[in-house]
């Protein structure tokens, strides 16, 4: 290969190739941080790389990011297991409109916190296989290269991904100015503290999921029902009046809210839509999760 000769033509070419690898490490791990680590290895192994063990170098970091990601997913099993209460992927900030078609794949396809929490039901090798075919179009052989199977054993994982994901899916998708009409419904519903208003908004069979870590205030247990969400919401909001303010900002790919107090960030609330109501609601008040959204959140 005659493309990473120089030192200066591997830092091209890895640039290049840097969305993708971000992308692929923070969809397996929820976490910005530790999707920065991945990317920063792989860049450190890319410049160790020789020339002969590089036939192509998109595959070869493809392959070296996912494998990182599914050891570090291992590794973290265990303190997924200690965390308190729930947990909830990182939130990501994202621009203040839709990408562009030729970046959607990269930046916002299959990148909500919705389908974020799908993803946790799967162990690291399907989650690997799943977004490598799913998100990232990747075909079985260049699959079975990165996971050191068959190519038919990798049909067989990514089957069992969909089965568990796909299918637990809410099966009406808004688009992105449903999804923006619905949240600013919800906005002022709640800005209005009116309880059935936001009950009307919701599902039957709504959830409620807050992260806050143990490092800020936040139910442990999901709340589920119109209702008793509804309830909730306006408790916080009255709990909050005149202390927080609320706006729309583009997290995760998607319309969401972003909370703040003395011009800082304290939570973002993120939603699952279905057609034109609220299926889940998910809210991250854990401080070392809110770095990449909005003002520096408080150190609790």
């Amino acid at each position: 290969m005659t493309d990473i000769d120089t030192h200066d033509e591997r830092i091209a070419v890895f640039e290049r190739h840097r969305v993708r690898l971000f992308g692929i490490a923070y969809r397996m791990l929820g976490s910005v941080e530790d999707a920065e680590d991945i990317v920063q290895e792989a860049y450190l192994r890319w410049h160790q790389a020789t020339v002969e063990t590089v036939r192509s170098a998109e595959a070869w970091l493809v392959a070296v990011v996912t494998r990182l990601a599914i050891d570090r997913l291992r590794r973290s099993a265990t303190e997924r297991e200690a965390y308190v209460g729930s947990w909830l992927p990182e939130p990501l900030a994202m621009p203040s409109a839709p990408p562009p078609p030729d970046s959607r794949a990269e930046l916002a396809s299959d990148l909500s916190m919705a389908f974020l929490v799908l993803l946790e039901r799967l162990a690291p090798e399907e989650r690997a296989a799943f977004l490598l075919r799913e998100v990232f179009g990747a075909d079985y052989a260049e699959i079975a290269s990165v996971l050191e199977r068959s190519e038919a054993a990798c049909r067989q994982v990514v089957h069992r991904a969909r089965e568990r994901v796909r299918d637990e899916n809410r099966r009406v998708i808004a688009g992105i100015d449903a999804k923006e009409h619905v949240v600013e419904r919800f906005m002022a519903a709640l800005a209005a503290e009116d309880k059935e208003a936001l009950v009307s908004l919701f599902t039957d069979d709504i959830v409620w999921v807050s992260d806050g870590g143990g490092k800020a205030p936040a139910i442990r247990n999901v709340m589920s029902g119109a209702d008793r969400v509804a309830q909730l919401a306006v408790g916080y909001q009255r709990k909050g009046r005149g202390l927080v303010t609320h706006r729309i900002e583009w997290i995760n790919g998607e319309p969401a809210v972003l909370t703040l107090a003395n011009g800082r960030t304290v939570f973002t609330t993120s939603f699952a839509i279905e057609g034109d109501r609220i299926a889940a609601v998910y809210r991250v008040l854990n401080p070392d999760k809110l770095r990449h959204v909005g003002p520096p959140p408080h150190q609790w």
